[in-house]
């Protein structure tokens, strides 16, 4: 291993790792910016990409598409010395598939502090936009939350979850940020990273996955160009989607749609082994099984994908041990 690599350490329950994600989230208070003019805070910016790829290969089930997109796009981002735009990546798939823990593990990676990095900023729109009778407080507030903070740090990441339960309009803030000009508002903002989380998509997604299971194609040949079209399409067509008529899709600054899959019950075994692992627990069929047993799984007919993905497993656990 590299030296100063971070590896492809035991985490503990990814349970625990999720619920880093909420605390972070909930840690965030735009009235009290401990990052704004005038400040100075550390960028504490380490890829290590090493133990990124390691850790996807071996606790992300599933997810060929995901994996390879996100590696892809963070090492040429991250290489180039003078980008002449952020890095910005939109997840989309069914709950449960990956989507949250992929962005913990790239703050975890790409940050000293992980996701209790001063320069790692994670949205709810439950926590943080949850009154659309305040939208014009939001966008004032958010856009110098960015301001300041790419201001302090360039190397920033900016996550933001649940983009489907967003009020469209507020993320339009964002459109200058996200652009390929050098400058804005006096901040260098091209080494920035901004990540969009959301489950539009995965029933489009699950379709793809479901004609590919009845065509007899291997699920690893499900390629981009099949999916990316119907991703688009689908946060066109949802007007409860944060980026529904938005100028950041009109004006094609999302660099990268990442697709999940949906998980069959393979790959839910695979989570279910790799939390008993993280538990510093012996692989026990009966209780695999027994997880295994109270998944629900889709269509009615196939019975095929996980209806929560992974999403239930560490606390299913516990209730079988």
């Amino acid at each position: 291993m590299a030296a100063g690599s971070r590896g492809c350490r035991p985490w503990g329950s990814l349970l625990g790792l999720l619920g880093l994600v909420s605390a972070a989230a909930a840690a965030w208070d735009l009235t009290s910016l401990h990052c704004h003019f005038g400040s100075f805070c550390e960028c504490d910016f380490q890829p290590d990409f090493q133990g990124l790829e390691c850790d996807l290969a071996q606790h992300l089930a599933g997810q060929h598409l995901a994996r390879a997109l996100v590696v892809k796009a963070l090492k040429a981002f991250v290489q180039d010395p003078a980008p002449t735009k952020p890095l910005v990546l939109s997840l989309h798939g069914w709950t449960g598939t990956g989507k949250s823990y992929v962005s913990s593990l790239l703050a975890h990676y790409l940050f000293r502090g992980g996701l209790r990095s001063p320069h790692v900023h994670h949205f709810s729109p439950v926590i943080h936009f949850p009154h659309n009778s305040h939208m014009e407080r939001y966008k004032k507030d958010l856009k110098s939350w960015v301001q300041g903070n790419l201001t302090a740090c360039s190397r920033s990441l900016f996550l933001f979850d649940e983009m489907d339960k967003l009020a469209p309009g507020l993320m339009e803030v964002l459109l200058p940020f996200l652009g390929s000009s050098w400058v804005v508002f006096g901040t260098n903002y091209r080494k920035a990273i901004f990540i969009f989380i959301s489950n539009t998509g995965g029933e489009q997604i699950n379709q793809v996955a479901l004609e590919a299971w009845r065509s007899r194609r291997d699920r690893e040949e499900i390629r981009l160009q099949e999916l990316e079209p119907i991703i688009s399409q689908a946060v066109l067509d949802n007007p409860h989607h944060g980026f529904w008529r938005s100028g950041i899709v009109e004006e094609h600054l999302l660099d990268v749609l990442v697709p999940f899959l949906p998980l069959q019950r393979h790959h839910v075994r695979h989570c279910v082994l790799n939390e008993l692992a993280q538990l510093g627990l012996e692989p026990r069929e009966e209780v695999v099984q027994a997880v295994l047993d109270s998944t629900t799984f889709f269509p009615e007919e196939e019975q095929l994908f996980s209806s929560n993905g992974c999403k239930t497993v560490a606390s299913r656990i516990a209730f079988f041990l």
